[in-house]
């Protein structure tokens, strides 16, 4: 560790994990500065089989801060990675001993060389960390093998897959089978057969009757593909689904198989106290449950994609999702740098139901140059959208202002949706203006809801401050919920006003007949899917006007 607390001696340290909160380098809200200009250099040493010398062996890294060499046995395993929050790899089998020991040296710098990284990751409001974060492993693959998959399953049932393939030398069968979530195989495999060195095959089926995904069913299927060659399975992969279709409607709005919909959402930082951005599929779980207790059904990634297992977690919960690359304000990535970010993002996420829209960057920080890319890797042809920006038929401007500018959107011709609205720093936003701004947007033909700033406080556990908790001054407690995910006031407020099932406001009057008008806002449920409590009070101190030996109720379904 060079730079910083602990710096410039040999010791040990967890990874995945940002080194501030192991007691290296320096904490940095905000604007990185050069004085954070610090490198860290891991080294590891591992056992590699030697059943694994006739295979292709990858490293495979989740997410390094930032700019990240690898060397294997002091030979460099490729061109040194830039970009924190991206999955990236190197094929290694060349420079690995078979059997014995290797020594593994990474080189990571907390600030990259390309400014361009540096503007887009680290000139942010958020806390802005070093080191290896997200998890590290190897794997490894036949020779030939299946690389990445990329699907398109739609709510009718057609389905198609874009296999690639790595290494294809000769004339092999593809063979796909889909099963439900209980392993059960639905309808017919499908087959084809690769051409020498082909690196690309699409395999195309239907099925019928199929049990559709949305956040209200997450229904999941999971495409088993197998590689064959003459002697049977060369290689065979399992890839988790959903079958769904999401339209965008000129002036209307957004539609997920057939049904439009609003998205009652909240903007999430991937944070926790005393690890950074280092978070567990625990920790997914739990913030996914939050959400759906607050009666939420979407969810935005700010400002950066998200660990893998979060996304697992709202396509298995259910909740719609806007995966976004880092760009927090002008200027963005540069084109070269951000097609290579928005490869990595797209390729490791395309797959996931729950993704419904590509965020290019956030408030300023979008490359236009990067727009057409994410159609090249996804199949599906999702919608890209500029937070912050209208662009394709969505206006999604931040903190509109109640009296004139939400009426000014609403009465343009876009869809509308913030990807930002009602900033609830010190809980002063959130639960105090949304049931005046839900009522507008609920009332509006063009909207398609919002997302509300921000899920948690971003509270760490200073190492260096007697374990104290920082939230950066007034910069970083504007979350629903707490560092450590307590419940604060808006948290409660917001459940009641987002329920999807309301009664319609009625005064009780001596001529109340005790029929109460219910309203569904679901967009896939069924009232009578529901079970409804109900406790009949006689209270003559509250209501004295009422007959209460009269009074009779039933729900209208």
């Amino acid at each position: 560790m060079y730079k910083g607390r602990n710096s410039g001696k040999w010791s040990k340290i967890e990874v995945p994990s940002n080194w501030e909160l192991q007691g290296f380098g320096t904490y940095n809200y905000g604007h990185d500065k050069p004085l954070a200009d610090e490198q860290g250099i891991y080294r590891y040493k591992f056992q590699v089989p030697a059943t694994w010398k006739n295979k292709t062996v990858n490293i495979v890294f989740e997410g390094s801060m930032t700019d990240t060499k690898v060397t294997i046995n002091g030979k460099s395993a490729g061109e040194t990675h830039q970009g924190a929050f991206y999955r990236f790899k190197y094929d290694i089998s060349r420079l690995l001993k078979f059997g014995s020991e290797n020594q593994l040296e990474v080189t990571v710098n907390k600030m990259s060389a390309d400014s361009s990284v540096n503007e887009a990751e680290r000139t942010a409001d958020y806390w802005v960390f070093g080191g290896i974060f997200r998890p590290v492993y190897l794997e490894a693959l036949p020779r030939q093998h299946i690389d990445r998959l990329a699907i398109n399953a739609e709510a009718n049932g057609e389905f198609s897959m874009d296999v690639y393939l790595a290494g294809n030398k000769g004339k092999n069968e593809m063979v796909a089978i889909i099963t439900d979530s209980e392993g059960n195989q639905v309808g017919s495999g499908i087959t084809a057969t690769t051409s020498p060195n082909q690196e690309m095959i699409t395999l195309k089926g239907s099925f019928k009757d199929v049990s559709t995904w949305s956040p209200e069913f997450p229904n999941l299927y999971t495409a088993v593909i197998s590689l064959k060659d003459a002697a049977g399975i060369v290689h065979q992969v399992k890839q988790r689904f959903g079958f769904r279709t999401v339209e965008v409607k000129e002036r209307d709005g957004i539609y997920v198989n057939g049904s439009k919909v609003m998205f009652r959402g909240v903007c999430r930082h991937s944070f926790w106290p005393s690890s950074g951005r280092t978070t567990s599929k625990a920790l997914s779980i739990q913030d996914v449950n939050l959400m759906k207790e607050m009666n939420m059904n979407a969810v935005r990634m700010s400002h950066y994609p998200p660990d893998q297992h979060f996304l697992d977690v709202c396509d298995s919960i259910g909740l719609f999702v806007l995966d976004e690359i880092a760009g927090w304000q002008y200027p963005p990535y540069n084109t070269k740098t951000g097609k290579k970010i928005v490869k990595e993002t797209v390729t490791r996420d395309v797959n996931h139901p729950s993704i419904v829209l590509w965020d290019n960057g956030n408030e300023g920080g979008f490359n236009p140059e990067l727009r057409k890319e994410y159609a090249l890797y996804d199949p599906q042809k999702r919608k890209v959208i500029e937070p912050w920006a209208t662009l394709n038929g969505m206006n999604t401007h931040h903190y509109i202002h109640y009296n004139y500018g939400t009426k000014e959107c609403f009465n343009g011709t876009d869809i509308f949706f913030p990807t930002e609205f009602l900033h609830g720093l010190f809980d002063g936003g959130h639960g105090a203006g949304l049931d005046d701004y839900w009522n507008l947007m609920i009332s509006n033909p063009l909207s398609a809801g919002g997302f509300l700033w921000v899920f948690a406080d971003e509270g760490i556990v200073r190492r260096d401050l007697s374990d104290s908790i920082d939230v950066w001054k007034n910069n970083a407690p504007d979350g629903i919920v707490g560092p450590y995910r307590e419940k604060e006031g808006s948290f409660f407020t917001i459940k009641d006003i987002w329920s999807p099932v309301q009664f319609e406001k009625k005064y009780i009057t001596p001529a109340f007949d005790g029929v109460l008008t219910i309203i569904n806002r679901f967009n896939y449920t069924n009232l009578n899917q529901c079970k409804f409590y109900v406790e009949l009070q006689n209270s003559p101190v509250l209501f004295p006007h009422l007959n209460w030996n009269k009074f009779r109720y039933r729900f209208l379904l």
